[in-house]
């Protein structure tokens, strides 16, 4: 009886952990109205120096902002800003900017 009990226990406690997990584009949204400035409202930029992000896959941009933040990939607006989102902060934004056309 014990172990049904602890099985139920941590199968409850991982989709919790799951579901807190997932990424959350509305608030991804909030946050990207950041990269507005040079990637455009709904992440297509007007300027050939800058790339669109919306409809970029969520792993490519996850993995771009954590090598901006880390500072495996440099670039002076990019590094700055990047060294303040959280992992939970670069979910949310990649799931967004995914989710655009």
């Amino acid at each position: 009886m014990k172990k049904v009990v602890l099985l139920v226990a941590i199968t409850g406690f991982i989709g919790a952990f799951s579901a807190a997990q997932a990424a959350d584009a509305v608030a991804g949204k909030s946050k990207a109205k950041t990269c507005a400035g040079c990637h455009g409202q709904n992440g297509i930029s007007n300027n050939d120096n800058w790339p669109n992000l919306a409809g970029q896959k969520k792993g490519y941009l996850v993995k771009q902002l954590k090598d901006f933040r880390s500072g495996v990939r440099k670039d002076g607006q990019m590094s700055y800003w990047a060294k303040s989102l959280k992992d939970v902060d670069i979910e949310n934004i990649a799931e967004y900017f995914s989710k655009l056309k």
